[in-house]
């Protein structure tokens, strides 16, 4: 059967009806499917959970291309159509998990005679109700509800205003010493000698990196860290009461226990167990890091007595070139856009068995590039790639469901939105293409679920970030990056290059973990602690997670995005990183050996939210993932 992918609009009415009827549609579907789950008693569980599946896929459909269109579309009031359609869609999946006459047409099923995948989505589904808070009088129920809808305005709110955060600062044209030629010429002096910077990535990755004069990479560093402040200081001190209140009503400790519930964590209390272990893990080597980088700080500034984080990268960057020969304006020399793209498609598909196919189809913008994602004449996808920046648009780097895939029912789609130059590529930005590129495979290849509710990325949410952590690794093998790097020669970088890379990465390895685990430390204390002054707190947690110090007096908290979706939670990315360096181990053949590969793809992408997380990691490994992978790359070895 061919399933056909979604159709986009070709013009502005198109556009506005497809961001309003659309998920109008769906939701009058789930409401017809309700109405049917709580009239029809003599319906089996069988049928009652294929209802559920359906009003799963209706609701998925219509939130996820809502929220693409919210974060990408061109059109500021499409932009809005699309957020006020989120916060309806989020409304309705909040008020089901309330009611308590769908709660009673699951509550008592019969689970006989279900089969493994029946079973899982039933225990699913009635966690899902009990956290939703149906078991809860009808005045906590309302106030539930109200919560709920609180936390998803808020949050809306709240990425709104990052998103339409950018901002600009002029520096003298002298304050761009040091900076590549491409990016000088492509910002030319005003006729007062100034010139516009913006806090878009194309403009501050390389100022960050860069620029020698410390005063412009901290101008722009401290514009960016007050990024939507102040209008998110007040949106963020509601949500995070919202969020205590919501988990004190549902019977949970605090916000964090209510997330960590469902990942593989655990609770809340091991969240700052954990964070405790990583700062055990990596405190030594960054002590040992930081003062080299106080001295490489000093010769520039002779009366410099810390380090902040508008220094970090640009002495990581001198450092790398003066001591292990590693120049990084010379790598980003062999990484222009149109051939690291190129080249993703080709790694990846070689590695996962898989072709990307060109599609001259509508979009939401000129800019995106779709293909469809093919095996042996069989299409299995379509991904969507939104790479540069433009006004109004998500300003970060992630991937976007955008169709939940399930098996001979719906095409799995998925959109990168990222911020990338048109021109020469950082090798982190390199990195981090792959990185988004392991989330858009995963959401295709593990989009043939049998329920909607295990398609694709529906993994813990703990575990979901390694499989693109796992990807990152192949950005840094010199064969993978000899098939497509090419400097202004047509010559590949340079394998002995590639080496030192890889040996001088080491270094700040353990700094930039302090540096995530500084994040891991505001998500989780902004959450459970909720201090009043969040200025304040978050400056503090910051500078006594690591020697290298926040800039004073600013507001990073406000343009963390990260607060909204990952909550409590950003611990994530380093617990994921843990099994991803273990899952690496499954490779010791070589990155491309097709046995492995296939391994991997069948055991960990293809299986979705099928299985627990820990099972299918232990697939692929044969044995449950351990910490010792993790700390080996941690000593560097």
């Amino acid at each position: 059967m061919t399933l056909a992918p979604l159709p986009f609009p070709a013009d502005a009415s198109g556009w506005a009806a497809f961001v309003a009827d659309r998920p109008a549609q769906r939701i009058a579907r789930v409401r017809e499917i309700d109405a049917r789950l709580t009239s029809e008693p003599e319906l089996s569980t069988v049928e009652r959970l294929e209802l559920w599946n359906d009003a799963d896929i209706a609701l998925a459909e219509a939130l996820s291309e809502a929220y693409v269109i919210s974060e990408a579309h061109p059109d500021a009031a499409v932009r809005e159509t699309a957020e006020t359609q989120v916060q309806a869609v989020e409304s309705l999946s909040a008020a089901r998990l309330l009611d308590r006459e769908l709660w009673n047409a699951f509550a008592d099923a019969e689970a006989d005679g279900l089969d493994a995948d029946q079973e899982r989505l039933l225990a699913h589904l009635r966690r899902d109700f009990r956290r939703g808070g149906v078991e809860l009088d009808d005045a906590q129920r309302a106030r539930a509800r109200e919560l709920a809808d609180r936390d998803t305005e808020l949050s809306l709110t709240f990425s709104r205003n990052i998103r339409d955060g950018r901002r600009e600062i002029t520096v003298p044209a002298s304050g761009l010493a040091g900076m590549p030629q491409d990016f000088l010429d492509a910002h030319p002096a005003d006729e007062n000698g100034r010139v516009t910077l913006t806090t878009d990535y194309p403009d501050l990755m390389p100022i960050r990196d860069y620029a020698a004069d410390r005063a412009t990479r901290t101008a722009l560093v401290s514009t960016y860290n007050d990024l939507a402040w102040p209008e998110n200081d007040p949106i963020l001190a509601e949500l995070l009461e919202v969020r205590a209140e919501r988990a004190r009503l549902l019977g949970y400790a605090d916000w964090a226990d209510y997330e960590t519930e469902t990942r593989m964590i655990g609770s809340g209390a091991e969240i700052p167990a954990f964070l405790s272990r990583l700062d055990e893990a990596s405190r030594a080597a960054a002590d040992a890091e930081y003062p080299l980088l106080l001295e490489r700080l000093r010769r520039d500034a002779p009366d410099a007595d810390v380090v902040s984080t508008a220094d970090f990268w640009y002495l990581l960057g001198a450092i790398k070139r003066e001591q292990y020969d590693v120049d990084a304006q010379l790598v980003r020399s062999y990484f222009p856009f149109e051939r690291v793209v190129t080249g993703v498609l080709d790694v990846t598909g070689r590695l996962l068995d898989v072709e990307y196919v060109a599609v001259d189809e509508p979009t939401w913008h000129d800019d995106v590039r779709t293909y469809d994602v093919v095996r042996g004449g069989d299409r299995l996808g379509r991904i969507h790639l939104d790479l540069h920046p433009r006004e109004g648009k998500f300003n970060h780097a992630a991937c976007f469901p955008l169709a939940p895939g399930v098996a001979a029912r719906v095409l799995p789609e998925a959109a990168l939105l990222c911020n990338f130059s048109r021109g020469l590529l950082e090798h982190d930005e390199v990195v981090t293409f792959f990185h988004e590129f392991g989330h858009l495979v995963h959401d295709i290849l593990g989009g043939r679920q049998r329920f909607a509710r295990f398609s694709g990325v529906a993994t813990e949410w703990d575990f979901v970030e390694a499989p693109s952590q796992l990807l990152e690794e192949w950005a840094w093998d010199a064969g993978v990056l000899a098939s497509f790097s090419a400097d202004a020669w047509g010559d590949p970088i340079p394998a002995a290059l590639v080496e030192r890379m890889r040996t001088a990465d080491a270094f700040g390895r353990a700094l930039e973990v302090r540096r995530q685990l500084g994040h891991a430390n505001v998500s989780y204390h902004l959450h459970v602690d909720r201090p009043v002054d969040l200025q304040a707190e978050t400056e503090r947690l910051y500078a006594e997670t690591s020697p290298v110090q926040p800039l004073p007096g600013l507001h990073p908290y406000a343009g963390f995005g990260h607060l909204t979706g990952y909550g409590a939670c950003y611990y994530t990315y380093q617990w994921s990183l843990v099994i991803a360096r273990d899952l690496l181990s499954g490779f010791a053949d070589g990155l491309m050996d097709p046995e492995a590969a296939r391994r991997y793809r069948t055991e960990v992408l293809e299986r979705g939210g099928s299985r627990d997380a820990r099972d299918l990691v232990e697939a692929f490994l044969g044995r449950a993932s351990t910490f010792d992978a993790y700390r080996e790359w941690l000593a560097g070895d």
